[in-house]
């Protein structure tokens, strides 16, 4: 991230997972993991947010919870609409 203003500023940065394909109907985006960063005017930071392999995971149609094989479509921005970076993960 970076600060383009001339402004100190906070951003949070959130990630967010769509399941290509499951068992269950999900929501079209979930917020997994997220984090506020304070920014000095100019300043760029990296973002490091972690993913633990639970946040894959979904309550079955028997109320068990699973981690389901498959491909992910992960979305990182400022907000569920502003995404600005794009990927996929597989799930094995």
């Amino acid at each position: 991230m970076k600060n383009t203003g001339a402004r100190k500023g906070d951003e949070v940065v959130q990630l967010y997972l769509n399941d290509e394909y499951a068992s269950v109907v999900r929501p079209v985006k979930e917020l997994k993991a997220f984090k506020r960063i304070t920014l000095e005017p100019g300043e760029s930071k990296q973002v490091e947010l972690k993913l633990p392999y639970r946040s894959f995971g979904l309550w079955d149609k028997n109320l068990k919870f699973i981690v389901e094989p498959g491909t992910f479509n992960v979305m990182i921005g400022q907000d569920a609409e502003k995404t600005i970076l794009k990927g996929q993960l597989k799930v094995e």
